[in-house]
């Protein structure tokens, strides 16, 4: 699971001070946009003050909310309080809805008065060029910290700095138009500033509204998924699923990895997906699940293999027959030679069973147990003769062998059941491995037929034209 680190306090105290400071600039344009009106007779104004003056609700509503969702995760909140700022931000659009209504109204009946007077002096002009002057600087700083700290709060209050700043503008135009003579201009400047709060309204709104719906991120969702299935390892993402919790992008996703890898390495490729989804989004808290699939190029001997590893048995020597379309499965197991019959013969039927389940329920499976020495041998050196001899016997049926081997590095020990013999053998690389194993079984067989004491034998093939020591890479192991 990947998990954002909580916003240290540095960025906490820039997102109150930024909050504080919108409080004080909404409410000091709001006295000042209030007088102007009143002086005035200006309905474009006083409709302008009462926006401001629900700005300030809003910054203050603001303030409460970002001081609220910076508090961590407690047993009523597992999630932590983000989501303060998005009930703020869907209380700030109801405001900015009914401030529009309102508008709308007033500026209508305006509209069918006659003989309205407006009373527009350098006053009037130098507050609405103030408020947006300032309209405009705010507006610019708390969308980068918006931006930086993903507050929709604060992103709220910058969306309303930005109306704000094209109403005033509005407005202005309006007493602009009814000082030479267009009184109707101020009122039709109202119902621009009523439809720039509508706006503004609608777009808080629809991000609140996804933000409480737990919609997904549009534009982030396609780019987390690209990254994720450009890790190698991942075959498939079954399952991306995203929200948004005040500046954070919570959510799970489940990808697919080849079912026969280890543990060590599917969760290596699980690291590399949290990577890839950091570098996306550091804010992301997104808990990530690894599902095995079988792959399509999977061989019945891989398939057969991955049963035994997950049951820990040990099976080899896999022969697949296709017999009037029935699959038909024959490979040794090898279990603990002191254990009793019974017990090996329920191991041994789980696997078969597992088999089928594997391959189908018609599959006929059998299975071969041969004892595997669970307990560390005390072992020792062969008396010399002994191992001269049989040194002597491998050299001679390797010479005789098709195709021909070369016996090279032969160690005989003693152990308390009998010998152990390991050798080497040189055969020209050109050699298929089935060719090669061949040869190594009839060299191993001739000589024990010959040293019945030999408990065990293992031969290890190499190509002809290497003569590697015994740890060199790359050396194949028959």
């Amino acid at each position: 699971m990947t998990e954002t680190k909580a916003l240290p306090k540095a960025a906490t105290s820039v997102k109150l001070a930024a909050a504080k400071a919108s409080i004080a600039a909404s409410a000091v344009l709001a006295v000042a946009k209030l007088a102007a009106g009143l002086w005035s007779g200006s309905l474009a104004l006083l409709s302008e003050s009462g926006h401001a003056f629900v700005d300030t609700g809003a910054t203050a509503l603001t303030f409460f909310a970002v001081r609220e969702a910076e508090k961590p995760a407690d047993e009523e909140h597992h999630y932590g309080h983000g989501k303060y700022e998005a009930l703020a931000a869907l209380i700030e659009t109801g405001f900015l809805f009914g401030l529009a209504l309102f508008v709308v109204g007033e500026a209508w009946r305006r509209l069918n008065e006659k003989n309205v007077e407006i009373d527009v002096g350098w006053p009037i002009y130098g507050v609405l060029v103030v408020s947006i002057a300032i309209d405009y600087v705010r507006s610019r700083q708390l969308k980068r910290i918006a931006q930086a700290e993903g507050s929709d709060a604060l992103a709220a209050d910058a969306l309303h700095f930005a109306s704000d700043l094209v109403s005033s503008t509005l407005v202005l135009l309006g007493l602009i138009a009814a000082h030479y003579g267009f009184e109707r201009g101020d009122a039709l400047a109202a119902f621009g500033v009523a439809a720039f709060i509508a706006i503004a309204g609608f777009r808080l709104g629809r991000r609140t509204i996804d933000t409480l719906l737990d919609a997904a991120p549009r534009e982030l969702a396609p780019h987390l998924q690209r990254a994720i299935a450009d890790v190698p390892g991942v075959i498939a993402i079954d399952s991306l699923r995203l929200r948004t919790i005040g500046p954070d992008i919570v959510g799970e996703a489940t990808i697919g990895v080849a079912r026969g890898l280890r543990v060590e390495q599917a969760a290596r490729i699980k690291s590399a997906v949290a990577d890839a989804i950091a570098e996306v989004t550091p804010r992301a808290r997104v808990t990530l699940s690894v599902e095995p699939q079988a792959l399509d190029d999977e061989t019945i001997a891989e398939r057969i293999l991955l049963v035994g590893s997950r049951r820990h048995i040990h099976a080899h020597h896999v022969i697949a027959q296709q017999i009037d379309g029935r699959l038909s499965i024959g490979v040794d197991i090898e279990l603990d030679g002191a254990m009793p019959l019974g017990r090996a013969h329920a191991v041994a039927a789980d696997f078969e069973n597992a088999l089928r389940d594997e391959f189908g329920a018609d599959a006929e499976v059998e299975t071969h147990i041969e004892p595997l020495e669970m307990h560390l041998l005390a072992a020792q050196a062969a008396d010399p003769s002994v191992a001269g001899a049989i040194e002597t016997a491998l050299a001679r049926v390797a010479v005789e062998t098709r195709p021909p081997a070369k016996v090279q590095d032969v160690r005989v020990r003693q152990t308390a059941g009998g010998l152990v013999v390991n050798f080497r053998c040189r055969i020209d690389a050109a050699v298929s491995v089935q060719n090669a194993h061949d040869a190594l079984d009839e060299i191993e067989r001739r000589t024990r037929e010959d040293f019945p004491d030999i408990l065990r034998i293992v031969g290890r093939a190499e190509p002809a034209d290497r003569c590697a020591p015994h740890s060199q890479a790359g050396a194949l192991g028959l």
